[in-house]
C-alpha cells in the first residue's frame, strides 16, 4: 500500500523530509505547504508544486502530513487529525501523556474523531533521547539509571535566528530563563516529556521531573556568522532534566550547549550524544551525526546532517504510524524505525 504524504513547512528539516519521502518506496509526495505565499507555485517534483494554504494541502488528499514548522500550532495539527490525516512531527508532542492537559485532550479528541494517529519524534528530543535508550535497555535485566549527555557548539550553526532569538544566546543572564522566554519554556517542556517517556516506559514510577539551568558568559566578543555575542552576555547553557523517584535520580538528560569557548566549570563531555544505562549489565553508546565518517566533507555538510537525521526519524516511521490505531503513538509504542530507502539509489 502506498501512503500519500504531504510536507508542512520547508525549513532545513522540512527540505530533508521531502528528500526522504521522494526516496522511500511506499511513500508518495502529493503536496508541500510553504509558510511564505511568495514561495507558492514552485515545482518540487513532477506533478507537485508548493501551496500556501492548508485548504490546498487538504485538497491533495494526503494520508499523512510531515509537520515540521519552527513553532507548532495545536490547532493546525488538530484540524489535520480531525480530517482523518495522520501526522508525524518533529516539533512537539513527544509524550502526550505528560503534555499540557488542554492540548492533549484537544489533540486526542481530534485524532479519535478523524480516525488518525499523531506521532512526535526527531533527534533529541526523539531518537537519541528515547528510541536509542529504549533499544539499549533490551540488553539489560534491571535498570538502575539512564542518562543522556549532549554536547554541541552552536557557533557552527548558520541559523542565527534560532541561536540568538530563540535560544537567547547573546542575551544578559537574567533574560536566559524559562520565565523570561516562551521558547526556552516550550523547549524545556519537550525534554521533560522525554524524561517522563523513559521513566514511564521502563517502570521507574517517577515522582517528578526537575529542571536545572546554568549559564556562563563570554569573556570576549564571539562572532557568529552575521551576528556576534558580546562579552558579558550568555554564550553557554547547561540544562539538566532529571526524573526522580523516592529521592533518587533515575533518568537524566544533560545538555551542554555553547557558542565558542567557555570557561564554565562543567564536566568535560564528548561532542555528540552519549547514552548510558547503569544496570545489570551496564551499557553505553556514543552517537554522532556527520555527513560522512569516511569522506572529507565541509563543516556546513556535517552540521546539516543533524537536520537530515531529525527528518528521517519521522519519515521512516510513517508506515508504522499509518498502521497504528487512532490516537497517539509514541516512540515507545512503535516498532523499531529503520531506513525505508535503505541501499536503494
Amino acid at each position: 500500500m502506498v501512503v500519500r504524504v504531504a510536507q508542512w513547512a520547508t525549513g532545513a528539516v522540512g527540505q530533508e523530509a521531502i528528500r526522504g519521502v521522494l526516496g522511500a518506496p511506499g511513500l508518495d509526495l502529493v503536496a508541500v505547504k510553504v509558510h511564505d505565499p511568495a514561495k507558492a507555485g514552485v515545482e518540487v517534483t513532477p506533478g507537485v508544486t508548493t501551496v500556501a494554504t492548508a485548504e490546498e494541502l487538504l485538497a491533495a488528499r494526503p494520508d499523512c502530513v510531515v509537520y515540521t514548522p519552527r513553532t507548532p500550532s495545536v490547532g493546525e495539527v488538530a484540524d489535520l487529525l480531525r480530517a482523518g490525516i495522520d501526522v508525524v512531527t518533529t516539533a512537539f508532542c513527544f509524550h502526550p501523556a505528560r503534555m499540557a492537559a488542554a492540548d492533549r485532550d484537544l489533540l486526542l479528541a481530534a485524532a479519535l474523531d478523524g480516525g488518525a494517529t499523531l506521532h512526535g519524534s526527531g533527534l533529541n528530543p526523539g531518537s537519541f533521547g528515547a528510541a536509542v535508550p529504549l533499544a539499549l535497555s533490551g540488553l539489560v535485566r534491571q535498570v538502575r539509571r539512564v542518562t543522556l549527555t549532549e554536547r554541541a557548539d552552536w557557533s557552527v550553526y548558520e541559523s542565527t535566528q534560532i541561536t540568538f532569538d530563540a535560544m537567547r544566546f547573546g542575551a544578559p543572564p537574567a533574560e536566559v530563563t524559562e520565565a523570561a522566554s516562551d521558547f526556552l519554556a516550550f523547549n524545556a517542556d519537550l525534554f521533560r516529556q522525554q524524561v517522563w517517556l523513559l521513566g514511564d516506559s521502563l517502570g521507574a514510577d517517577l515522582d517528578e521531573v526537575v529542571t536545572r539551568h546554568d549559564v556562563a558568559t563570554a569573556a570576549a566578543d564571539v562572532p557568529v556568522f552575521d551576528r556576534a555575542i558580546a562579552a558579558g552576555t550568555v554564550n553557554a547553557q547547561r540544562w539538566r532534566w532529571t526524573g526522580r523517584a523516592g529521592g533518587a535520580d533515575l533518568v537524566e538528560i544533560d545538555c551542554q550547549w555553547t557558542v565558542g569557548p567557555t570557561d564554565a566549570d562543567w564536566p568535560p563531555t564528548q561532542h555528540g550524544w552519549t547514552v548510558t544505562i547503569e544496570g545489570d549489565p551496564s551499557v553505553s553508546a556514543h552517537l554522532m551525526t556527520l555527513a560522512s565518517l569516511s569522506e572529507p566533507r565541509s563543516m556546513e555538510d556535517h552540521v546539516h546532517a543533524a537536520s537530515t537525521a531529525t527528518a528521517m526519524q519521522v519519515v521512516n516511521a510513517i508506515p508504522a504510524v499509518h498502521a497504528a490505531p487512532p490516537g497517539f503513538a509514541t516512540t515507545a509504542d512503535l516498532p523499531a524505525v529503520r531506513s525505508l530507502q535503505g541501499f536503494r539509489a
